[in-house]
């Protein structure tokens, strides 16, 4: 295939050129499995790994390639192997603060156009959850559109249409049942060639039930959601590049248990848009609408134009923001002053030997 077939462009093919003088090759990464890596070139899939330099390079773990990066190769030949000496710059990623108590990104898909935020409208429907996920899909650099499955099971779609509307702030909004095939000619428009789409949601929303009908194939194993609860069960388990008949690549993502926030504040402006603009009108800059004399946030919650809710939802991604910046400062602190020390170190080594 063709490497424009899978998303190669102008802006990759400038960042590639110093590397293709030097002889090497261009591939984009399908699969990640534990530092090892499925790259699709433009003459074969190849199993690869980072050189040796790189890990050493290395700084931090956003530092290595993630699904849907552009890398830099070296073939070996006769093996169907090849070594990856960098990273191309990326275009766009969708970032999460990795699980744990370590403050470290995880590049959940690199360069990716379109993000499928994707929602089930049976009882399950969450809209805080839908305002996490739109605030980390404008900081990536894509464009979020918000896909409610399962309409199929639900008996107050127009109820649920509006509610998620009133959220969206201008994010199109597709409702679609595989079931009755319903709703899925509104998805066609975003499903352009050479162009690359993420499907991001919890467990159980139907993700992989819409990577197989898009791909006309039981490519993607399909699990019933528990009973009682409405809660998904995974079913798919890793990232994984998937290229559609009509030539958009897809990738689908296993269901994300939790989804704390990385670097979002372009984003919560993004996605909060209606509170920002109220906040402009209130009376002192530092309102925190709550008490204050003239708050035009509050105003509006009291005359039914805001959801308290919504507010309630801005506030909290509003601290958990400030206390990511603090565990970030700390660990940048931290790092640099191993690195002086490091350093130094190296400096009396060498002065002694001398």
């Amino acid at each position: 295939m063709k490497l424009q077939t899978f998303g190669f462009n102008d802006y990759f093919e400038n960042e590639f050129e110093q590397y293709k003088e030097a002889g090497y090759e261009v591939g984009r990464v399908a699969l990640e499995h534990k530092r090892m890596y499925r790259v699709w070139t433009e003459e074969e899939e190849l199993l690869c790994e980072v050189s040796g330099k790189f890990s050493f390079v290395a700084a931090s773990r956003d530092d290595y390639p993630a699904v849907g990066d552009w890398v830099v190769l070296k073939t070996r030949a006769g093996e169907n192997r090849a070594t990856i000496h960098a990273v191309l710059p990326r275009k766009s990623k969708f970032s999460r603060k990795a699980a744990g108590i370590n403050t470290e990104e995880q590049i959940v898909a690199a360069n990716v156009d379109t993000i499928f935020l994707v929602n089930s409208l049976n009882d399950d429907l969450n809209l805080r959850r839908i305002e996490r996920y739109l605030l980390l899909s404008w900081e990536s650099g894509a464009n979020p559109v918000i896909v409610l499955t399962k309409a199929d099971l639900c008996d107050d779609l127009e109820e649920k249409l509006a509610a998620v509307e009133a959220i969206a702030m201008g994010v199109p909004v597709v409702s679609v049942s595989v079931v009755e095939e319903r709703g899925l000619v509104d998805i066609q428009p975003f499903l352009i060639p050479g162009k690359t789409i993420a499907l991001l949601g919890s467990s159980g929303v139907g993700k992989s039930t819409l990577t197989n009908c898009l791909l006309g194939d039981e490519k993607q194993k399909v699990q019933t959601i528990r009973e009682g609860d409405d809660k998904g069960r995974h079913t798919t388990t890793h990232r994984e590049l998937i290229l559609l008949p009509q030539g958009t690549v897809l990738i689908d993502t296993p269901g994300m248990r939790e989804l704390q926030l990385w670097d979002s504040e372009n984003g919560l402006a993004e996605s909060f848009t209606d509170i920002e603009s109220m906040a402009d009108e209130c009376k002192f800059r530092d309102c925190t609408h709550e008490n204050e004399p003239g708050c035009a946030v509050v105003h509006a919650i009291e005359n039914g134009l805001l959801d308290q809710n919504r507010l309630t939802s801005y506030k909290k991604l509003q601290k958990e923001l400030a206390y990511l910046e603090r565990k970030q400062d700390k660990r940048a602190q931290s790092e640099e002053k191993k690195r002086w020390k490091s350093i130094s170190s190296g400096m009396k080594q060498k002065y002694k030997k001398v």
